[in-house]
């Protein structure tokens, strides 16, 4: 069978998209090839097939899976005999809490700190529909969003902090090896390094070190995308 990934790109083919990254690195994990198809902000009929307006979204033979955690499962429970994402079922337990703070509370509080630098990368077919869209969501002009991210940036810093704590004593979040609880954090903090020159970590945070592992990972597959400047 041969799988389609739709992920989200900006101007030039940027692709930035946190959830998309996470679905990128399981593809990867799993090493699994697939036919790439490139979706901008306003090119939701490339995905009304799969019956929402989000991507990423996966067509593996005649399933259409969406969502990046239904699409690692989807993986995991497909090809269980590639590499695993989870390590195993307590793994995959530990992948969905990681995968939900991200969500609920690392996601909220990164965007204002990147939201107006992303508008660079955004195609410029897209740019009003961003802004405008943005702009609804946080009640303001993204300028006004972004205003004193620098005193901003230590809550994120330190919402971090039961991350810190275990990549500080180990290579990855899985352990000697990644897992997809690893990836549900680094698409987020990747989205900030490919549109974003704002420094959301310290150099010397052990979440520094760790992400520079994974951007490592799979012949360094998050390298290929160039960080902003």
């Amino acid at each position: 069978m041969t799988i389609t990934f739709y992920d989200l790109c900006g101007r030039d083919s940027k692709r930035f998209s946190p959830y998309g990254w996470r679905t990128r690195m399981a593809l990867a994990h799993k090493g699994l090839d697939y036919a790439l198809e490139l979706v901008k902000f306003t090119e939701k009929d490339k995905i009304g097939f799969s019956g929402q307006p989000l991507v990423p979204v996966i067509r593996d033979g005649d399933k259409v899976v969406h969502d990046s955690w239904a699409i690692a499962e989807h993986l995991e429970d497909t090809y269980p005999q590639r590499p695993s994402l989870f390590g195993s079922l307590e793994g995959r337990g530990m992948a969905k809490a990681i995968n939900a703070f991200v969500n609920l509370t690392i996601q909220p509080l990164l965007a204002p700190l990147i939201v107006a630098d992303v508008v660079a990368h955004v195609d410029g077919s897209d740019r009003d529909y961003f802004v405008s869209s943005r702009e609804k969501r946080f009640g303001k002009a993204l300028a006004e969003v972004q205003a004193g991210r620098e005193e901003k940036v230590e809550g994120f810093r330190k919402a971090l902090e039961p991350v810190r704590i275990v990549v500080k004593d180990q290579p990855f979040i899985g352990g000697a090896s990644a897992t997809y609880a690893d990836y549900a954090l680094f698409g987020t903090l990747q989205w900030a390094r490919c549109t974003s020159g704002f420094g959301v970590v310290a150099a010397g945070d052990p979440i520094h070190a760790w992400f520079e592992r994974v951007l490592d990972l799979h012949n360094g597959v998050g390298r290929s995308e160039p960080a902003a400047a």
